[in-house]
């Protein structure tokens, strides 16, 4: 029974675990990680889809769930608490006698490819939860149209040398028909790298899900599997260029880089954009206190902090107290935190709740990607303590 018919839904898959993230994603799903002072990673993709004009979206979860569905909610911060369409999470679950977990990107859709038919769509946009990025889908769907494409791949240019982290393809001479693709290549042949970002005709990528399937060897996989099949099946491939702000923040550098971003005028990401706004779920917090001993540079500080003590370029979340004499320096400093008299923290990345001990030293100076320290949720750092750049503590 269809609901009522959408031109596109769109599939947003945020079931990753996010092992590079480490102690950040022990108990959350990597698009749930807190991000610029007041948002969730997932917010983005969200925010996109809305400003977009696209209401009607499926989010994939699998990896410790709970708090991603308890933020999504009804959707409401979004505008996405709708009669018809809306946002709707949506787990691994039983058939019949038999369940199994989302084997790879392409099975996660197979596996919901009933929610998609409710709706009729012409179109699926699928995306990843786990982008830093603004981006009008719209357009995209407009370009597709105009090719008369089977399926658009969003791209953008990458140094060359970090091109084999990514899907890289090939396109034909002065257009954007994709002749080649290849996954994560280790001799990449271009810099045109996917975003993990596709719009497909329903009905074709209907037939290939369930071809998919059937077959026993595939990793049920958009970028290993169903892509380079409907490429070898001549389909008409296109891509999309994209050159705006695009931040993959799988790592724990990239993840602190995309924040320091938010710092830097010229970076390409602008959360002041009254024309495309960033819509999150967010608490009434007080308005933050700057003290009269504190000083702040160059930082971000969000609702109910409490600042006594010296911060710079950094970026400070909700609830968070920095006492009298500590020094915060180009650092992440997640919801609720407490930073102790005395205490410095430098190219960090302290997750919620924690408690840094007063006159403890956390990390030092940034001289290699693998340099900045990460201390989980909840974790209480005794008085006096120093923990070296670099290291990665657990939480409680």
């Amino acid at each position: 029974m269809i609901t009522h018919k959408k031109e596109c839904v769109a599939m947003l898959l945020a079931g990753g675990q996010g092992t590079r993230l480490g102690v950040l994603t022990r108990d959350v799903a990597k698009p749930a990680v807190p991000f610029g002072g007041k948002y969730r990673i997932i917010d983005f993709t969200l925010s996109n889809c809305i400003n977009s004009g696209i209401d009607t979206i499926g989010v994939l979860t699998q990896y410790q769930p709970f708090e991603l569905n308890n933020y999504i909610g009804n959707g409401q911060p979004w505008d996405l608490d709708r009669i018809n369409g809306g946002v709707f999470v949506l787990p691994p679950y039983v058939r019949g006698k038999t369940g199994e977990w989302y084997k790879g990107t392409a099975n996660a859709i197979y596996q919901n490819i009933k929610f998609v038919d409710n709706y009729n769509p012409d179109y699926v946009l699928v995306l990843s939860g786990d982008h830093i990025y603004k981006m009008d889908y719209d357009k995209m769907l407009d370009a597709h149209k105009a090719e008369n494409a089977d399926c658009t791949i969003a791209v953008i240019d990458v140094p060359l040398e970090e091109a084999s982290r990514f899907g890289i393809m090939k396109t034909e001479d002065g257009g954007n028909r994709i002749t080649e693709f290849f996954e994560k290549p280790k001799n990449p042949v271009s810099t045109k790298a996917s975003m993990g970002i596709y719009i497909f005709n329903w009905k074709m990528l209907r037939e290939y899900l369930i071809a998919d399937e059937e077959d026993k060897n595939s990793d049920n996989d958009f970028g290993k599997n169903i892509i380079p099949r409907m490429l070898g099946d001549g389909k008409r491939m296109y891509a999309y260029g994209f050159s705006g702000y695009w931040k993959d923040v799988g790592t724990i550098h990239s993840l602190w880089q995309a924040n320091m971003d938010l710092l830097d005028s010229n970076s390409g990401i602008n959360l002041a954009d009254g024309k495309w706004k960033i819509y999150a779920r967010n608490n009434a917090f007080p308005p933050h206190h700057i003290g009269e001993s504190a000083c702040v540079k160059k930082s971000i500080i969000s609702e109910g902090g409490d600042i006594n003590g010296d911060v710079s370029e950094s970026v400070i979340f909700q609830n968070v107290t920095v006492k009298k004499g500590a020094v915060v320096e180009h650092s992440v400093i997640m919801p609720g935190v407490v930073i102790e008299e005395g205490a410095k923290v430098h190219h960090a990345i302290i997750a919620q709740n924690t408690i840094i001990g007063r006159d403890s030293v956390i990390g030092g100076e940034l001289t290699s990607e693998d340099d900045i320290t990460v201390i989980g949720a909840n974790a209480c750092i005794p008085d006096g303590t120093e923990i070296e750049k670099g290291v990665m503590l657990e939480g409680r």
